[in-house]
């Protein structure tokens, strides 16, 4: 809540979910998340400097990670307390609308949608270069030779674990703390993208922001499974029972304490089979499978996924909704 009672933030986080919805995610030169991103490089450079493998223990490292990481999300958390501060003491009104502008800027449900249809339609059209080319936008892995399965399993893995990174969590951490705790989350979860790689550069570098991310994801990841499991009761095609199963049976195997529930359940509600080989470069990841194959994946999988998505939405705005009428009442 932080400068705000309860039933004000849920309603601002209730209001930024539908300004997702419509507006989605305009990557502005003034949006939050490209800020934090500049941040990162220019404080990554500065701790960075004058490194040597030879030179620097892995403790000195991970501790010098530790600074960028605190150094980060401070920033983010204070920069954004004082803008709320000022809105408010200018007018009531622009801090309401300031705190939803800013809590919108966390979510990206939009922009899942859209990323994913960028791939979903070069597939439908037969054009699979493009579908190669966009789908290389929106994952880390080498996409130059998936076929039409491998293109759709990097989509829906990618949409699927994003549900959580890129709406529960923002949201549960807006109504803990409103645009504050929804940016510190979002810096958290740059610093994550950015630095939290297993590879030589970034494994003791990024140690802190790895973790950090893992803690900060714990219980909106597992909140999402349930939601997945919810909205897999009322979506055609989709079956909840089998999304129950695959969380107990696969999620454990995922090597992320949390991308493996989202990813499992949505595996498990549509049938399909997700994980495998993926290429990096010259590194070959060979992900645990997630799911039953029930047949074979195909590019209306992609639709499907973005069904659940919209209806974790759905199913959290409803449940705000509901929630300022009790608090109302």
């Amino acid at each position: 809540m932080l400068l705000y009672s309860l039933q004000e933030t849920a309603w601002m986080a209730l209001a930024a979910i539908a300004v997702d919805w419509i507006v989605g995610d305009p990557r502005w030169p003034t949006h939050p998340v490209i800020w934090i991103g500049r941040l990162i490089k220019r404080l990554e450079k500065l701790l960075r400097r004058g490194e040597t493998a030879a030179a620097r223990s892995p403790v000195r490292i991970k501790l010098t990670g530790v600074m960028l990481t605190v150094l980060t999300i401070g920033a983010a958390f204070s920069v954004m307390l004082a803008i709320l501060l000022v809105c408010r003491w200018v007018h009531p009104w622009l801090g309401y609308a300031a705190n939803i502008w800013f809590i919108s800027t966390t979510l990206a449900v939009k922009g899942l949608r859209d990323a994913a249809m960028l791939v979903y339609r070069p597939l439908a059209e037969g054009h699979l270069l493009d579908a190669r080319k966009y789908v290389g936008y929106i994952v880390g892995r080498d996409t130059e030779s998936l076929d039409e399965p491998e293109i759709v399993r990097a989509t829906v893995e990618t949409v699927a674990e994003n549900t959580v990174d890129a709406f529960v969590s923002p949201i549960v951490f807006a109504l803990l703390g409103g645009a504050p705790l929804a940016i510190l989350y979002r810096a958290a979860n740059t610093l994550d993208s950015m630095v939290g790689y297993k590879n030589d550069k970034y494994r003791h570098f990024g140690w802190a922001s790895a973790r950090l991310d893992d803690v900060l994801n714990y219980i909106p990841a597992r909140l999402t499974g349930l939601m997945i499991v919810i909205v897999c009761l009322f979506g055609r095609g989709l079956s909840a029972k089998r999304a129950v199963r695959a969380i107990f049976r696969f999620a454990s195997l995922h090597p992320s304490p949390n991308s493996g529930i989202p990813e499992s359940a949505t595996a498990g509600a549509i049938g399909i089979e997700l994980g495998g080989l993926n290429r990096y470069g010259e590194v070959v990841s060979d992900r645990a499978r997630m799911g039953w194959p029930l047949r074979e994946r195909r590019r209306d999988d992609i639709l499907l996924t973005i069904r659940i998505c919209y209806g974790v939405s759905y199913l959290a705005a409803g449940g705000l909704l509901c929630a300022i009428f009790a608090l109302v009442w």
